[in-house]
């Protein structure tokens, strides 16, 4: 069988923001994709950009492994790629040409290629893989090892393809490999967790896709599906990971975990019946939170779980088709911290409509709330949603963010850029101070005058711009 090298072009290097924090995962998806084509029977091997430095390190990964299929197959677990960073589309671009430069054949799979393969074809690309991959790619590959023609296979974009077609996705998830964990430097990892937050955490899934129909959410892979392994699935991975890896902490990169109805008390019982409790953390959807929900949560080792809570208007929620209302927000923040799980809000400012009056319940709601971490940002513009269909009239030449720490309005937002750029340190410093006391955090009281003046500078700066906008 002829080598195959996956790769991924997101590099924590070429991301500021998620740089100075330092919380990598390595490319779960990938990982995934390596797993599943290594049980078909082919030599895998795998560049994890994760770390990198520069894509000059995937060049010389392809002069040591000298592959016949260079695949970028993208972690679409990973939120960053379906934002599709454009600093990270270079870098994809870059790794094409050196595959191509040494006589690889380039095939590659994520949201962006699937939202723009014929980009991809002409930077070089011999295939784009629409969606999820590994069935489509495990097919191309036999066709090709057989030197046949694969031109009309399903879920495959070429320069050759009349039609390109979307495959369906996989149902029985059980069915998968666990990911190709022995392909990555785990010491590596390691190290920079335990050096730098003194624990070690590592990723899973539980799921894949989410059927809820958020207008801003992009769902280039999975669209409205939603698949789920089974709990004892699930279980069982984290018992294998607790045993060969031992890892302090688990990320679970879910759009929404446990969804389906007694899952995670199913799941919560298993892990301690089998000794596989590991602290973790998860997304859920603030109308999921029940009493019997958070009770699980806490029995399978829950630390802290983050809500998309996003406005604290519901007419802001209405317009965004979110379908939460906001008593399901304060209700699962209460209920969680009843729990003693804790809570993390994820913010979204200058969707079209918000006011400054909708804004001040936004403040509000995370005051009463009172989450342990929040995560700001503004309204992004995601080819393929309702919300992109709404203002791509109102955008310009640059439509996607160059990095994380962009927050760019890419659209003609209610208020200014400068606005939401002095609204999110306004947040951050209001949220500090108070989590500071109520915490009685010793470290976060010595820095409480720096940020209650950041606090005070910044309200005076929004309600400067807010005269000058009406």
């Amino acid at each position: 069988m002829k080598k195959i090298l996956f790769g991924q072009s997101y590099y924590l290097r070429f991301d500021p923001k998620l740089w100075d924090a330092m919380m990598p995962y390595p490319p779960l998806g990938t990982m995934y994709a390596a797993s599943y084509i290594r049980a078909r029977g082919y030599t895998v091997a795998l560049f994890d950009a994760m770390l990198a430095e520069s894509e000059d390190e995937w060049a010389k990964s392809l002069d040591e492994h000298r592959p016949r299929y260079a695949v970028i197959f993208e972690d679409n677990f990973n939120y960053l790629s379906k934002m599709c960073l454009l600093r990270m589309r270079e870098a994809a671009f870059t790794m094409i040409a050196m595959a191509k430069e040494r006589g690889c054949v380039v095939i590659l799979c994520g949201a962006d290629a699937t939202d723009h393969y014929l980009e991809y074809l002409e930077k070089g690309a011999d295939y784009v893989l629409l969606g999820e991959g590994e069935e489509t790619l495990g097919e191309l590959l036999d066709q090709l090892s057989a030197g046949q023609d694969a031109k009309d296979l399903v879920g495959l974009a070429s320069r050759y393809t009349l039609h390109p077609s979307r495959r369906p996705d996989i149902s029985k998830l059980d069915s998968l490999p666990f990911p190709a964990w022995d392909l990555i430097d785990l010491e590596k990892y390691k190290k920079i967790w335990m050096e730098r937050h003194g624990y070690y955490s590592m990723n899973m899934v539980t799921t894949r896709g989410c059927p809820y129909h958020c207008n801003w959410c992009a769902k280039p892979i999975w669209g409205q599906r939603y698949n789920s392994r089974t709990p004892e699935n699930v279980a069982a991975e984290m018992k294998w990971l607790k045993e060969t890896y031992a890892p302090d902490h688990i990320w679970f990169a879910d759009d929404i975990f446990g969804l389906k109805p007694k899952w995670v008390e199913k799941f919560a019982e298993l892990l301690q019946e089998h000794n596989a409790v590991i602290p973790f953390k998860c997304l859920k959807r603030a109308d999921l939170i029940t009493e019997n929900t958070a009770h699980a949560l806490a029995a399978a080792g829950c630390k802290t779980v983050w809500l998309g809570a996003e406005s604290g208007s519901q007419k802001i929620l209405d317009a965004m088709d979110k379908g939460d209302k906001i008593e399901d927000i304060h209700r699962a923040a209460e209920l969680l911290h009843q729990n003693k799980i804790e809570v993390g809000f994820f913010l979204q400012f200058g969707y079209p409509g918000e006011t400054w009056s909708d804004v001040q319940m936004t403040l509000k709601m995370v005051r009463e709330c009172a989450p342990d971490d929040v995560g700001i940002s503004v309204s992004y513009p995601l080819p393929g949603t309702k919300f992109f269909e709404r203002v791509k009239l109102e955008l310009g030449e640059k439509q996607n963010w160059v990095d994380s720490d962009d927050l760019a309005m890419l659209y003609r937002g209610p208020f200014s850029q400068e606005f939401y750029r002095i609204l999110h340190g306004r947040v951050h410093h209001e949220f500090r101070v108070r989590r500071a006391w109520r915490k009685a955090d010793l470290r976060g009281m010595v820095r409480t005058p720096y940020y209650l003046l950041g606090w005070l500078r910044t309200e005076m700066k929004l309600r400067s711009q807010v005269r000058l906008q009406r």
